[in-house]
């Protein structure tokens, strides 16, 4: 493996760099997505039956926004640290 990334070209390397960086970009997100998921249930959904009611709602709501007001932060930073590469 060692000796297939010695013979590739600076532009290669780049490349694969990139992609591993993309990569590695998306499984934060993914694993960002997951957690806001599993965290605002945890702390909005009740025991209203299968369904929420309008404050579990309204609660889902905010903390999705808050999630994703992180999320467009960590998703600059990235971007950031990726076009520094």
């Amino acid at each position: 493996m060692d000796q297939a990334i010695n013979n590739l070209t600076p532009q290669q390397k780049q490349a694969v760099m990139m992609r591993a960086q993309q990569e590695a970009n998306q499984q934060i997100m993914q694993s960002m997505l997951e957690k806001m998921v599993s965290t605002c249930f945890k702390k909005c959904a009740g025991t209203s039956g299968d369904k929420l009611d309008s404050r579990e709602q309204s609660c889902m709501a905010s903390c999705q926004d808050r999630y994703f007001d992180v999320r467009e932060q960590v998703q600059l930073a990235l971007q950031k640290r990726q076009d520094s590469m």
